[in-house]
């Protein structure tokens, strides 16, 4: 990631599109009060520095997706390369890096129970270092947002 500065102006940038990602250049101009020409390159330098991505963020359970699921991982000896690779796993869809009583949170996304029990056994308990797991089955998604501004 390059040094880039989270002025107000990138900080305004950023909310707006948090809230609607499709938001045009020229929409965004008009709000923050600088030219569409700044505003694309100030996007494309966020975009480019890894501070934002833009995605279409969707719930999994309602596109033909059957499980999703959050594992718990314990991990002997050091976690940067057990995180690494299980972030090399397609199904994978974040790894965290966390205190208490897993060392890595894993959220995966999984066509049927059978796709779940061969990630669980032939992928994640796999990697050289993990110890354990605990799956937690999502019933439902009750809330997904990503509109949480900037500080």
């Amino acid at each position: 990631m390059t040094d880039l500065a989270l002025d107000d102006v990138n900080k305004q940038i950023i909310e707006h599109l948090q809230r609607d990602g499709r938001m045009s250049y020229a929409a965004l101009a008009k709000i923050i009060g600088l030219s569409e020409a700044a505003v694309r390159q100030r996007v494309q330098r966020l975009l480019d520095g890894g501070m934002m991505q833009i995605v279409a963020v969707t719930d999994p359970l309602m596109l033909g997706f059957a499980r999703q699921a959050m594992v718990g991982v314990r991990v002997t000896g050091n976690l940067r390369p057990v995180a690494e690779a299980l972030a090399q796993i397609p199904e994978v869809d974040y790894v965290v890096y966390c205190a208490g009583g897993y060392d890595l949170l894993v959220e995966l996304v999984c066509t049927d129970d059978e796709h779940l029990l061969s990630l669980l056994n032939d992928s994640i308990r796999a990697v050289p270092g993990v110890t354990s797991t605990e799956t937690f089955m999502y019933l439902k998604l009750a809330k997904q947002t990503y509109a949480w501004g900037t500080r």
